[in-house]
């Protein structure tokens, strides 16, 4: 994988994105020689002038892209839903290129060329993700894996990438045996070699060595296979690196203080802070100016539903940054009664939620209000969930770390939201903070406006919310 902006990127999702990218180029040069040759029978006017257009073009055709999850790392939608998602991509690409072309004129492009290019480009990128789907997943194009060691730590591997979706960009080759180690892994899959590690990788054309062996203290552990196979030119990385690079999770069950200590990432400067609270500030008030007729309709809709009666907003206590108390604000979407016996998670049809409010929260309009909380400082834009305080104190005694997910301010969507379903138990609670601390290791600006991206897939498609 490439690893841009700290984050790691399949290298064949960087050759997809390197393939649309100059095929929409492309698309704009030829939508206007086509449109021009169409109706004048010759080019009218030089190519050369539409440079800037076309890059313009293929950044917002791009982002459509992503906003529709069509460069999500575990994609599993099927030809059907692919062409959906690119149909719809699109749609908002052209409004976007329309809105944008009309503010500037100077990168204004005519309507009818502008149809030829999408159509061009819709033709292309359709025809790029086909053939990707037919050759991403070839043993060709997949790092070649070997796993040392094939006990409880190395079969979490199988047990927690078990589709052939999750395993898109490897193969695994084959454990290996370690002298001492009680093995777990089918034995099919189990390499016990007579020959030196090194040896056996390149017989087996061995890209990486992923090292899941529990205990590394015992006199069996090849300490100076591994270094012969680092300096040969062989990738060695370590189990958790593994996963946070894979799943996009901090695996709790095998997670040590010292990787915490001694590995990169979890950097809190001042100057990062400043630059995210900037980006804070402009993404709200960028959200409020589009969402502003939205948050009056959903005002207007809890007002007829409930006759006039009742609160609008709902203020509710959650814990923020180094554990600050604030008052988180959302629209009302259950019951004025819903918390009369106590504080409690919300479950899957949960009977206090009304009807405008079962919309809304699927939709994720309820969180709109949060904006204020946002621009007031209590939250940024981007960051772990913020919680109940009754939840936190009962969540930080019984999950390891639970508390370092206060090391940032919470967000209105966030990493662990877009990758994980609604949380709504402690054992979500627990799966959600791996990807919590994945987030502040491995916080960037880019990251963030992945994740973004991202949410907006979620809501357009109605996912996540309960």
């Amino acid at each position: 994988m490439a690893r841009v902006f700290k984050q790691y990127i399949p290298f064949s999702f960087v050759a997809l994105a390197l393939l649309e990218s100059a095929g929409l180029f492309f698309s704009v040069y030829a939508g206007v020689a086509i449109w021009q040759t169409a109706f004048t029978g010759f080019v009218a006017e030089s190519l050369t002038p539409l440079y800037w257009k076309a890059i313009v073009y293929l950044l917002l055709v791009n982002l459509s892209l992503i906003a529709m999850g069509l460069y999500q790392r575990r994609f599993r939608y099927g030809m059907a839903g692919i062409v959906l998602r690119i149909c719809s991509a699109f749609i908002l690409a052209a409004v976007a290129i329309s809105l944008v072309f009309y503010l500037i004129p100077a990168l204004f492009l005519d309507r009818g060329p502008l149809i030829v290019a999408l159509l061009i480009a819709f033709v292309l990128v359709s025809a790029v993700r086909i053939g990707f789907l037919k050759t991403v997943d070839q043993s060709i194009l997949k790092r070649r894996i070997l796993v040392l060691g094939a006990g409880e730590r190395a079969s979490q591997i199988s047990k927690n990438l078990r589709r052939a979706t999750d395993q898109r960009e490897f193969t695994i080759v084959g454990y290996v045996h370690v002298r001492g180690e009680h093995d777990v892994v089918d034995e099919n899959l189990i390499v016990r070699p007579d020959v030196p590690l090194l040896t056996l990788a390149t017989q087996l054309q061995v890209d990486e060595i992923v090292v899941a062996v529990g205990e590394r203290r015992r006199r069996s552990f090849p300490v100076h296979e591994l270094l012969d196979c680092k300096l040969s030119g062989i990738d060695v990385i370590d189990l958790l690196q593994f996963f946070e690079r894979e799943v996009g999770k901090i695996k709790l069950d095998i997670l040590n203080p010292s990787w915490l200590i001694f590995s990169d990432g979890f950097n809190q400067s001042e100057v990062q802070a400043w630059i995210k609270r900037v980006f804070d500030v402009v993404m709200a008030l960028s959200l409020f100016l589009v969402a502003w007729p939205a948050m009056i309709l959903v005002a207007l809709a809890i007002l007829i539903e409930g006759k006039g009666k009742g609160p609008i907003f709902y203020k509710q206590v959650r814990v923020g940054q180094h554990w600050k108390l604030f008052s988180v604000i959302k629209f009302r979407s259950m019951r004025v009664d819903a918390e009369k016996d106590g504080a409690q998670w919300a479950q899957k049809k949960d009977s206090r939620v009304t009807v405008v409010g079962e919309f809304i929260r699927k939709v994720r309009l309820d969180e709109l209000p949060q904006i204020f909380n946002v621009l007031k400082g209590d939250m940024s834009f981007v960051g772990p969930r913020p919680e109940r305080p009754e939840f936190v104190t009962d969540l930080t005694e019984k999950i390891p770390y639970f508390a370092e997910r206060h090391r940032v301010k919470p967000g209105i969507t966030g990493w662990a939201q877009i990758s994980y379903p609604y949380g709504a138990s402690e054992k979500d609670s627990l799966e959600k903070l791996q990807y919590d601390l994945f987030y502040i290791k491995n916080y960037t600006l880019f990251l963030d406006l992945v994740i973004i991206l991202q949410t907006a897939h979620e809501v357009t498609w109605a996912k996540g919310g309960r």
